[in-house]
């Protein structure tokens, strides 16, 4: 509740958002705050406890970096640093986390007659693989009301179980379940406040850090398995989206809202069902992980074998599987529009650089009609405010077009583009403008709404002005 008082006042995120964001109201992103401050607390409890520990030295590691990973997060909810001085200060502490001692040294195959895989030189980029991707991989799945919270809830209840009594791994666990359900209470649909990259970095390195200590006091390949399987909607999530961006020619990090969560909130499927769902499917997965810690990793042959089933039948339900299983059409499509989403990426980067150079929003809108003309749309209308300018090619049957007004997060501003639907007979009605069919439509509309957004705020920094037309530079 305090938390949720400070962001009303002068304490709040005020970066700008995203456009893959979907939450219209401004909800505060500080939400970890309360998270890092209980993982504060619990630590104080432990270091002052009176039984002895070997492990406390490991835990004033992992205490102090999971904070620091908090801090780096913050700072990007605030003001945004970028997606490289991110990865660069995650790359850091990780680094920082394996020069401390806690690192994947070994990997012991339980059903491979319990072979030992020395790392050697690896075990650096393989910890900092590992602490980097996962830490990643919460905030990614940080996309709809207690989806993230409640897939950590279930995962510290993992880290509780496989610490495997009163240490560093189970105590942090434990206190971070207290703190999760506190939090979840305010985060749950509808959501009073979210996690931000600060509380979603916060977790996924104390997630990504506990399991190492775990396995190096145990079966490697089982401690950290386990968390991986009860991470398998995420991973599923990213890998797919991973994949259909290199296909499309996107960049492979670049936000958007094609993640699975997106696509069933836009079919109509509610937040609170779409959430309990999710938690239904990693309880599955968490089963899962919990079975191969317990057999030591000898039964995942076939408790993998389980889980590839499960999401076969669960995306059937969800008619996903028929797009999975076309990969040949997939491919061929995506291929066909890669020139198309290149040249679209390079027009909008042109467009943002603009953004600081106006002097007014009336020539950031020409040249946004400009490269809406390149794209191959040929309506594009934008209010702001009280304000609102229309660029229109030509006349056209709106029954030959596609119509798109893509969700403007946190903005008092609408966007609506228009463009002829791919046939024969438009071919000729249009003058031969370029036709898109709708996945491409949809793509180039998100790039060009992006570069909108990024800048207005571009010239909104270098103004000072309130974004609506006709207001210039002082």
């Amino acid at each position: 509740m305090l938390i949720l008082k400070l962001s009303k006042g002068r304490i709040s995120a005020k970066r700008t958002p995203e456009l893959h964001h979907r939450n219209r109201t401004n909800i505060s992103r500080l939400g970890g705050i309360g998270l890092a401050a209980s993982l504060m607390g619990c630590a104080l409890i432990y270091f002052c406890a009176p039984f002895t520990s070997a492990d406390k030295v490991e835990c004033q590691l992992i205490v102090t970096l999971a904070m620091a990973m908090f801090a780096l997060g913050l700072w990007d909810d605030l003001r945004a640093l970028g997606a490289r001085r991110k990865l660069l200060g995650q790359i850091l502490i990780a680094s920082t986390l394996y020069w401390g001692g806690i690192s994947i040294e070994n990997l012991t195959i339980p059903f491979a007659h319990e072979k030992t895989l020395q790392l050697g030189l690896w075990a650096w980029p393989v910890t900092v693989l590992w602490i980097v991707a996962i830490t990643n991989l919460i905030n990614l799945i940080d996309g709809v009301d207690g989806l993230a919270g409640g897939i950590c809830l279930m995962m510290m209840i993992l880290l509780t179980i496989v610490g495997g009594g009163i240490n560093c791994v189970s105590y942090l666990a434990a206190g971070m379940i207290g703190a999760l359900l506190g939090f979840l209470w305010f985060n749950f649909p509808p959501a009073k406040i979210y996690l931000g990259d600060g509380g979603a970095y916060f977790l996924g390195f104390l997630i990504a850090s506990l399991p190492i200590i775990s396995s190096q006091k145990g079966t490697v390949l089982a401690a950290l398995i386990a968390p991986l399987f009860a991470l398998a909607l995420p991973i599923l999530d990213t890998s797919i989206a991973i994949l259909r961006r290199g296909i499309h020619g996107l960049p492979l990090f670049r936000a958007d809202r094609r993640h699975i969560h997106h696509r069933l909130l836009a079919e109509g499927i509610s937040r609170r069902r779409l959430v309990l769902g999710a938690y239904v499917f990693t309880a599955f997965f968490l089963f899962l992980g919990l079975a191969i810690f317990w057999s030591h990793g000898a039964q995942l042959p076939i408790l993998f074998g389980f889980g590839l089933l499960f999401i076969l039948i669960a995306a059937g339900r969800l008619q996903f599987s028929r797009e999975w299983m076309s990969v040949g059409r997939v491919l061929g499509n995506s291929m066909a529009r890669r020139s198309e989403i290149q040249y679209a990426l390079a027009q909008t980067r042109w467009l943002i650089m603009e953004g600081s150079r106006c002097e007014n929003l009336e020539t950031l809108f020409d040249d946004t009609a400009f490269v809406a003309d390149k794209l191959g749309f040929i309506g594009l209308k934008i209010r702001m405010m009280d304000t609102e300018r229309i660029w229109q090619k030509l006349e056209y049957n709106p029954n030959q077009c596609w119509f798109i007004q893509p969700h403007l997060p946190g903005q008092d501003c609408h966007i609506e583009f228009t463009a002829p639907i791919k046939t024969e007979k438009t071919e000729e009605s249009l003058n031969m403008t370029p036709q898109l069919d709708e996945r491409t439509f949809q793509i180039l509309a998100d790039l060009l709404t992006e570069g909108w957004i990024k800048s207005i705020a571009a010239w909104s920094c270098q103004s000072g002005q309130p974004l609506r037309f006709g207001i210039t530079k002082n």
